[in-house]
Parts: C-alpha cells; sequence; structure tokens
C-alpha cells in the first residue's frame, strides 16, 4: 500500500479557489483503479494550509492515475509544499 501525504501551502484568499479547482481531480481519483481514498482538505486552523492525504493498492495504481490525462485546471501558486510517499507493509487495528 502507498500513503501520499503532506500539506500545501496557498495564500489564504486563494485556498477556496485552490480547492475548488482541484474537485474534479479528486472525482476521478476515487473511481480509478487501485485508490483507496484521496483527498485534499482545508485545515480547520490554518487559512492558508491545505492537508493532502491519498491511500492507493500500490505504486502502478498511483502512477496510472497520475499519467491519465484529466482537468487541468488553472490553479492559484502553491507557495510551499511539504509531501511524502509512504510505503505500508502491513495494517492493523488501531
Amino acid at each position: 500500500m502507498i500513503i501520499i501525504a503532506g500539506v500545501l501551502r496557498v495564500d489564504p484568499s486563494e485556498r477556496d479557489r485552490y480547492l475548488d479547482g482541484v474537485a474534479d481531480v479528486t472525482r476521478l481519483a476515487r473511481k480509478a483503479d487501485g485508490c483507496l481514498d484521496f483527498v485534499q482538505a482545508p485545515d480547520p486552523l490554518d487559512p492558508a494550509r491545505i492537508t493532502v492525504y491519498e491511500r492507493w493498492e500500490s505504486d502502478d495504481d498511483l502512477l496510472r492515475f497520475r499519467g491519465t490525462p484529466g482537468p487541468e485546471p488553472s490553479l492559484p501558486e502553491i507557495l510551499a509544499a511539504d509531501v511524502r510517499k509512504y510505503r505500508i507493509s502491513g495494517v492493523e487495528e488501531p
């Protein structure tokens, strides 16, 4: 399993426009083969922060989705990003 997680930072006045612009990408990802979860969401405390979380069955599924043509919205500039890929070898109940 692959998890992509982290944060993006945008101008606070542009955050809603950014999230509106990626809404179709989220819908397409959630329908894609191997996508277990996909969200970009506003942070409730920091108006410049967007939380990114994706969960994929495999690298192949992730790469296939990223290589699929989709909407290319005009998005506000991302001012900073700290997003990483994690490889998960096991899953347990919390």
